[in-house]
Order: C-alpha cells, then structure tokens, then sequence
C-alpha cells in the first residue's frame, strides 16, 4: 500500500511539475495584451469599490490584478508561473501600482482563512488539475458575505474546440477537463459547500488579432504555453497536421476580413457569495 501511494504521490509531482513547466512556456504577458478588453468588461461587471481587498488567483502576468489596482483596490495575485510574476511585478512599478504579487498555487493558497473579500480567477484557476481542492481553497479565503468570481471557457465555446482540437494529437493528462468548469451542472456541484448564493451567466470574449488566422495561429504557438507545448510534442507532420486544423478553425469563425481576426469566445461567468448555506442558484 506504502509503495502504491508513494509512486501515485511521485507521479502527481510530475504532472504538477509539468503544468508549471506548460505555463512558463512562451510570453504570456505579450499573449495577454490582446486580451485586456475582455478582461476590463469582467472586472467592470463585478463591481469592485476603491479599498476592497482582492486576491486574483492564477493571474498569469497580472492582467485583471493590474485593472483591479488602477481602481483603487487593495491586489493581492499569486500564480505558479513565477516569470510572469516577475512581468506583473514591472508593470505594477512602471504604472506606480502597489500590488503584491507572489507565487501560489490554486490548490493549496497561502492565504489565511476568510482574509479578503473578492477572490477572483480569469481563465486561470480552471486549468489546476483537481479542481475539488481549488473550489474549497477559493471558498476558504474568501470571508462571509465576500464574494468569488471566475471566467471559465465552456466547452462548447470556441476556445473549448480549440482545446479539443489540440487534444486529438497529444496523450491524455488524466486529469478533469479544465472546460467542465464551464459547464453550469458541474460548477454547482462543485460550489455546494460555504455558499450562500451561486449566479452563472454565459458571456462573449471578443478575440481581436490585426492579423489573419494562420498569423494568430503562429501567435499562440509562440507565446501561449499550452499550445507552445502542445506543437513541441509532436513530430514534423502532426505540427503540420495541428497547425493546419487550428487555422481551419479560427478561420471558420473569423468575422472580420482576411487581414484580420476576431472570434467570439463562449465563456461561464460565476460569482458566488460566501456563505453558510446555498440557498438559490441561477446556473
């Protein structure tokens, strides 16, 4: 039994291991400037008032952490990817922004219990593999009456086919999909314990490029981790293979011209109220 637990215990490691390895590939903070209006629209929708103390979990380069702080609030962000922490930081000092910015994992935060009153999580805290230990972590730091927002992908959604695209050509993690954390049935599942009030609402992340599918395509390979990952495993002719099923896609949806990209990105917005008992749910 000892040595069963012990080679599960190592192999958990490794996969850890590799999940931080994922996302310190490529430059997320050059990947996540496209991306700022989508996250602007978020933070807008939440509400946030000057001195409210919020954690922004898995907060990649700091995208929502820096938003959050140009409004007046009190930003603690953590993530497991410390170079882009370091990106964070920078750009906190160059806008004059005090934000504390350290490395922490969703699954198992360094905060005290109930310490601030927004926990917030943008298409981050999603992607950690057991995501029964991020739902209580967030639950825990958050105090009563505080309240838990996330943006999580659906998996109907664009970049859910996306992911299911780059799926087809890699071996299975073994871990629960990151998507099912948009999709409504699961999240209120996981959101039973110290809730007092559960609000899931599907929105659009606009995607925007000033250059064409295949170009966006390269892009992501380049600077976003998991497809950077997801190309490096994979001989000459899968790469060929991937690249050619990834433009297919972001062309199928592409409204704009050739010369440039824009895709519509299904997402599940959650918030939840910290609280003794779910006493009403709208997922």
């Amino acid at each position: 039994m000892t040595a069963i637990t012990t080679e599960t215990t190592n192999d958990f490691e490794q996969l850890k291991t590799r999940l931080k390895t994922t996302w310190m590939t490529g430059d997320y903070d050059v990947f996540s400037r496209y991306l700022e209006k989508g996250a602007e629209q978020f933070f807008q929708r939440l509400r946030i008032t000057p001195g409210t103390l919020v954690l922004d979990v898995a907060c990649g380069a700091g995208q929502l952490a820096l938003i959050t702080a140009r409004a007046g609030a009190h930003v603690v962000a953590c993530d497991i990817a410390t170079n882009w922490l370091e990106k964070a930081r920078l750009r906190a000092a160059s806008e004059g922004l005090e934000i504390i910015v350290e490395e922490g994992d969703a699954e198992a935060l360094p905060y005290a219990d109930a310490q601030f009153d927004v926990v917030a999580s943008l298409f981050g805290a999603m992607f950690a593999p057991r995501p029964e230990l991020v739902t209580a972590e967030l639950t825990r730091v958050c105090r009563s009456g505080g309240m838990i927002a996330m943006a999580n992908w659906t998996p109907a959604g664009f970049v859910g086919q996306m992911f299911k695209t780059i799926s087809r050509h890699i071996t299975p993690s073994g871990i629960p999909a990151p998507m099912l954390w948009g999709d409504e049935v699961t999240v209120r599942d996981r959101f039973r314990e110290g809730i007092a009030d559960l609000r899931c609402t599907r929105r659009l992340y606009h995607l925007d490029y000033p250059f064409p599918p295949d170009a966006v395509v390269d892009f992501y390979r380049v600077n976003y981790g998991p497809m950077s990952r997801a190309f490096a495993s994979l001989d000459v002719n899968g790469q060929k293979t991937l690249r050619r099923e990834l433009i297919h896609l972001w062309s199928k949806h592409n409204y704009s011209d050739a010369d440039t990209t824009r895709v519509e990105a299904e997402y599940l917005e959650v918030i939840a109220i910290r609280g003794p008992t779910l006493h009403e749910s709208s997922c």
